[in-house]
């Protein structure tokens, strides 16, 4: 299988060798390539797109578009680290890029300060993963169809107050390779009884283990049959933050916003009627969602970005290096518990 990040052989030239050394010696020199290889585009500049930006930078990737119309407010400064101060006013996009270029100059930093909504598809078509932060449910499903079609990896994210997630499709059939403790077969002039006739594992040896995965659409993940017997089953072991995700899009559906801090009471008691809402369209109950939710959705807190944007930017990484299992498809977290959750939802 022939990777769209392997039509441009990379080169690691001695001063990023240097730069990346501890990166080449936990996974590789030909998986540094493949990152130095790939372009991503960044949608959204709040407090998790910063995070990600950051990581992503760091990690070493050939170049990152940094994509957001907002203007820097006074909040946003509080939960996003690469923009000043005094740049409120500005192009969120543009304010962060100095920061983010200065964190390695080895990469390729650029600032468009357009609507994600307003770009043709071919935009999205020259990139290798497209990273979709603070969009709305209509443009991710979209954009999530637009790149499967064409082999490109789609990430989305946001966090809301206390609460956190991240999915991801990388395709119908994902592959990469595992680093597994080497097997060691035993001889056939044993004669130490049954035991010694067994394979063990060796601690001390590793091989590279080739895996495929599949992932299904972000349409496929959000619209569940939950009138099924099995998917009633699963409703016990299903994390309530699943559902809180609907609820939370379809407030940003309806508002054209998410939860203002400003607004409390009057946001609180709409989250707790879109819930009722959207639970009985999914035929499940609302109880499953208690109501104390409504009250820990407000902003975008600068700890649960820390969490959400590392755990996404590591998947990004590792889905354009093709090394370690990804995780299959979404990660919730609740800094509320101080957990989170990898669950799959979607056709099995």
């Amino acid at each position: 299988m022939i990777d769209m990040i392997e039509k441009e052989e990379a080169m690691i030239s001695e001063e990023e060798a240097a730069q990346y050394d501890r990166q080449i010696r936990l996974w590789g020199l030909e998986a540094q390539k493949r990152l130095r290889a790939s372009r991503v585009l960044l949608a959204g500049l709040g407090g998790l797109g910063a995070e990600v930006a950051k990581n992503l930078i760091l990690a070493g990737v050939k170049g990152l578009t940094l994509l957001d119309h907002e203007q820097v407010s006074e909040e946003s400064c509080r939960a996003q680290f690469l923009v000043p101060v005094s740049a409120q006013g500005q192009n969120r996009a543009q304010a962060s890029l100095e920061r983010a270029q200065n964190l390695n100059p080895m990469v390729e930093v650029h600032a468009d300060p357009t609507h994600v909504q307003d770009k043709p598809d071919d935009f999205f078509l020259q990139f290798d993963a497209v990273v979709l932060t603070r969009c709305s449910r209509d443009l991710m499903l979209r954009l999530d169809q637009l790149c499967s079609q064409h082999n490109i990896k789609v990430f989305c994210g946001d966090v809301y107050g206390y609460y956190g997630y991240m999915f991801t499709n990388l395709g119908p059939q994902y592959h990469f390779v595992e680093e597994k403790p080497k097997v060691v077969k035993p001889s056939g002039e044993s004669t130490d009884g049954p035991e010694s006739k067994k394979a063990k594992v060796d601690p001390t040896e590793t091989t590279m283990v080739k895996k495929m995965v599949s992932f299904c659409s972000l349409k496929q993940a959000l619209e569940l049959d939950w009138t099924s017997d099995k998917a009633t089953a699963a409703l016990k072991k299903t994390p309530a933050d699943y559902f809180l995700l609907q609820v939370l899009l379809k407030f940003r559906t309806d508002r054209g916003r998410d939860p203002d801090p400003r607004s409390f009471d009057e946001d609180s008691q709409a989250l707790r009627q879109i819930r009722d809402d959207v639970m009985e369209k999914l035929c499940v109950s609302p109880s499953l969602l208690n109501d104390l939710f409504s009250s820990f959705c407000f902003s975008e807190l600068s700890p649960v970005c820390a969490v959400v944007g590392g755990v996404l930017g590591q998947e990004v990484v590792k889905a354009l290096y093709q090394r370690d299992a990804p995780h299959r498809n979404f990660f919730f977290f609740d800094a509320r518990k101080g957990n989170g959750v990898v669950d799959y939802f979607g056709p099995n």
